[in-house]
This record gives C-alpha cells, sequence and structure tokens, in this order.
C-alpha cells in the first residue's frame, strides 16, 4: 500500500494530462472508426442501389435503342421498297416517254415523206397528171450515157444512185443511166410512140400507160452497159446485171420487173429505188415488190430514206 501511494506521489501532474488526453483521443478514435464503418456500411448500401438501378436503366436503354434500330430497320427497309418501286415506275414512265417519243417521230417522219414513193403502179395505182416528185435534180452527165441528154432523179434518191454508180465503177463494171425521171407528159408521148412503132398490143406488155409508170416518181432509172450497142435488149447477159442482182439492194434499188412477173416483159434494166431496209428484206427473202401486199409495203415508208 505505502509502495502505491509512494507511486502515485510520484506521477506528475503532465502525466496526469497526457494520460487524459491520451485516453480522449483513444475514445475520440474509436467513436470515429465506429461512426466511420457505420458510414462505409451506409454508402455500401447506397452504391449497391445505385448499381442495380443503373443495371435496370442500362437494360432499358439497350431495349430501347433495340426496339429503335428495329424501327429504323423497318422503315429503311419500307424506304428502300418504296424507292425500288418509284425507280420502276420512272422506268415505266420513261419506256412510256421513250415510246411515245418514238411514235411521235415515227410519225413526223411519215408526215414529210411522200406515201407515193412505195405505192404498187403498173396497172395497179394511179398517179394523175399533176403528180410530181417533191424535188428533182439532174444527173451528173458523167454519169449519163448519152452525155447530151438530160436526166433527172428524186433529189433525195441520188445519194444512193450516185453510190451505186460509183460502186459499180469501183468493182470495174460499167453503168450508166439511159433513162430517170418522166413526167405524165412524157410518159403519155413516149407511150404514143411505141404504140406506134410496135403497135398497141405489144407497147402495152413494156410500156406503162401515163399515169402508171414507176419512172414518173422519180425514183426509177433504166440502166445501161457498154458492149450491148447502146441498146437495152441484152442487158441480162452482161457483167453489170449480175452485179446489180447481187449489189443493187445495199443501195436501195430492186429490180421492179423480174422474170415471170405478172405486170410486164422481163426489163432487167429498170430499177426502183425502195429504201435500203426493203431492198435488203426482198433480196433475202428471194420475193420481188409486186409479190407483197400493200400494207406490207407501207411498213417501210418511213425508213425509206434511213
Amino acid at each position: 500500500m505505502h509502495h502505491h501511494k509512494q507511486f502515485i506521489a510520484h506521477i506528475s501532474p503532465a502525466h496526469w494530462v497526457a494520460s487524459a488526453l491520451f485516453i480522449g483521443i483513444v475514445g475520440v478514435l474509436g467513436y470515429g472508426a465506429y461512426f466511420g464503418l457505420e458510414r462505409f456500411a451506409a454508402l455500401s448500401e447506397e452504391v449497391a442501389t445505385l448499381r442495380g438501378e443503373l443495371a435496370s436503366t442500362t437494360a432499358l436503354l439497350q431495349e430501347s435503342i433495340a426496339e429503335t434500330h428495329s424501327s429504323l430497320s423497318s422503315a429503311l427497309t419500307a424506304e428502300k421498297e418504296n424507292v425500288s418501286s418509284l425507280q420502276e415506275k420512272l422506268g415505266s414512265f420513261e419506256q412510256e416517254v421513250g415510246t411515245i417519243s418514238g411514235t411521235v417521230n415515227t410519225l413526223e417522219k411519215l408526215s414529210r415523206t411522200d406515201p407515193e414513193l412505195l405505192q404498187k403502179y403498173s396497172r395497179v395505182f394511179f398517179l394523175n397528171e399533176h403528180y410530181t416528185p417533191e424535188r428533182v435534180v439532174e444527173i451528173p452527165k458523167e454519169f449519163n450515157y448519152y452525155e447530151d441528154r438530160i436526166y433527172q432523179i428524186h433529189a433525195a434518191v441520188w445519194p444512193y444512185l450516185s453510190a451505186l454508180l460509183n460502186g459499180a465503177k469501183a468493182g470495174g463494171i460499167e453503168l450508166y443511166v439511159y433513162s430517170g425521171y418522166r413526167s405524165f407528159d412524157e410518159q403519155s408521148a413516149l407511150k404514143g410512140q411505141y404504140t406506134v412503132v410496135y403497135g398497141a398490143g405489144t407497147a402495152n406488155q413494156f410500156s406503162a400507160d401515163q399515169g402508171y409508170s414507176e419512172h414518173q416518181l422519180g425514183t426509177t432509172v433504166d440502166l445501161i452497159t457498154t458492149g450491148i450497142g447502146g441498146t437495152l435488149s441484152g442487158f441480162e447477159n452482161t457483167p453489170a446485171y449480175v452485179w446489180l442482182k447481187e449489189n443493187a439492194y445495199r443501195f436501195g434499188f430492186i429490180l421492179s420487173y423480174p422474170e415471170k412477173n405478172g405486170h410486164y416483159v422481163f426489163e432487167p434494166w429498170h430499177w426502183r429505188f425502195v429504201g435500203v431496209p426493203l431492198a435488203t428484206e426482198l433480196y433475202n427473202s428471194g420475193r420481188s415488190f409486186y409479190d407483197l401486199e400493200q400494207r406490207e409495203i407501207d411498213q417501210y415508208l418511213v425508213s425509206i430514206f434511213d
């Protein structure tokens, strides 16, 4: 007891203060630790709650994004279908416009093309005395068999006839024009001369009456070559005739009166321009112009100068 009191007696006031402070600090720290643990637990609970809410919000957002994506995909698909349908309609419309435009162009060409140019004359159709081609031009003298004579041809046909004559020349064939455009009156006078010389029956076999001659159209020529005495007789036995049979169609010309035709005697010199498309069709099919129905021939009128 004495020693205990003696020990206490030796503790100074400063030590007492220090001890008190230490005990206070320990208490404070203990209380703070307890409070901190409690706060940490609360914060952890809040974090867990927030995580749950975030997960729920994320799920809702993803679902909303998926729905939006689906809606957009459906809308895009529908729009593509609309665009495809519109393009199809536009294509159909353009085709219709093209067809209409083509029809208009065809009608315009037909309106500017003389329908008489492909008519079947020669005792079938009649050209009246007032009919003349739209425009005729003189054939240059170097292409005429008789250079002192004037021969004429339909202006639109001349480029084709010129190409034919030059094509023959390039192939070593001599071809010349023996007769071209003849008016109604000229045909009448010519037929009168033939009737006087040969008699009406014979003349009718090789010469058309006025108004029925293809020469009045301005699209027909009689062709001749050298070596047959300046007459048309015997032309069928010349290289020139052989060349024409194989090549005239390429320039739009056809033989109007081949052998065994039902209109006139065989006239190997008589060549009529009907346009390259129709001439080519006749050449390939082996038919003659007068074998066709007029409605079939008329289909080629729009392309006669193509």
